[in-house]
């Protein structure tokens, strides 16, 4: 079994409306609270940085499962919300909505289509992200599947 390390360093240098630093990799940005939070809303957050993660995972996951099964698409891309419910000051990220659009090339069949849709939802269910957060926070799918014109 292979395993792979990924690190983190972050420096908070004030108290909860300061801004501080992330750095990991190629991510390297200022993280604060966000404005609408009551917090500076400078650089990234938390809720950002989940919503990203959970986008980014879940794109990819669909982008290798079309190329394995040999779907040839002209466009791939990618809407995702985060919805995090505040009751009596306590914060729950509550649904992440990823609305996929995915254009596949102009000789694609029904059959293709169809094909496309499942792995759209495979994608979700077979992504690392998804898997960590399953049970904690629920994923929706709103895909807009389309054949190219031209």
């Amino acid at each position: 079994m292979a395993e792979h390390h990924f690190h983190l360093k972050a420096n908070w240098p004030g108290l909860r409306n300061d801004v501080g630093e992330i750095k990991a990799g190629n991510l390297q940005t200022k993280v604060s609270i966000p404005a609408e939070m009551d917090g500076p809303g400078v650089g990234t957050n938390p809720d950002e940085m989940l919503l990203g993660a959970a986008a980014t995972c879940y794109i990819i996951t669909l982008a290798a499962m079309l190329e394995r099964s040999k779907l040839e698409k002209t466009q791939l891309t990618l809407e995702s919300e985060g919805i995090v419910d505040i009751t009596n000051g306590m914060m729950t990220y509550k649904k992440i909505i990823h609305r996929p659009k995915l254009v596949l090339h102009r000789n694609a069949t029904s059959k293709d289509i169809s094909r496309a849709q499942r792995l759209a939802i495979k994608a979700e269910s077979s992504c690392m992200i998804s898997r960590a957060i399953k049970g904690n926070v629920e994923i929706e799918l709103e895909t807009d599947i389309q054949v190219a014109t031209e």
